[in-house]
C-alpha cells in the first residue's frame, strides 16, 4: 500500500467517526485489530482491545462518558505502513460536566489496506481530572 492510501484509510475512518457511524469505521480495521488508549483504569476507555467487537465497546464507552464539542484530526504524517495523526480535542465529561481541552497524537499501523493496530497518546491526567466531581 503506498502512503497515500495507508492516508487515505486513516482519514475516512475519521470522517466515519464524525458522522457517528462505526459500523462504517470497523469496515477499515483488520479483524484482528489491536486498539490501545492510554492512560490508567479510571479512565474507562483506557486500556488495550482487540477485534471489531473491542473497538465498537471502546466507542460505545466513548459515548457513554464524553459529549464531543471539538473532533479535530489537523495533520496526516505517513511513512510506510505507519501513520501519525496530530489533532486536538474539546469534550465534556458527561458524569461531571467537566470540560476537557487537549492535543493528542493517534499512531495507526496499516497491514493489507487496513488499520491493524492503533494508538492513542492523549492527555489522561486531563480525563482523570475531569472524572473528579467538582
Amino acid at each position: 500500500m503506498s502512503e497515500r492510501t495507508n492516508t487515505d484509510v486513516v482519514q475516512q475512518g475519521y470522517e466515519a467517526f464524525g458522522r457517528g457511524d462505526i459500523p462504517a469505521l470497523l469496515e477499515f480495521l483488520t479483524v484482528d485489530v489491536e486498539w490501545t488508549q492510554q492512560g490508567p483504569s479510571v479512565v474507562p476507555f483506557s486500556g488495550t482491545r482487540h477485534g471489531h467487537e473491542g473497538v465498537a465497546e471502546y466507542f460505545s464507552l466513548l459515548d457513554e462518558n464524553l459529549d464531543f464539542e471539538q473532533f479535530e484530526p489537523r495533520e496526516f504524517v505517513a511513512q510506510d505502513d505507519t501513520v501519525v495523526v496530530l489533532g486536538m480535542e474539546r469534550s465534556v465529561m458527561k458524569s461531571t460536566g467537566r470540560t476537557i481541552e487537549q492535543e493528542w497524537a493517534h499512531v495507526y499501523t496499516l497491514r493489507d489496506g487496513k488499520i491493524a493496530k492503533a494508538r492513542f497518546f492523549e492527555d489522561s491526567g486531563a480525563y482523570v481530572a475531569a472524572l473528579e466531581a467538582s
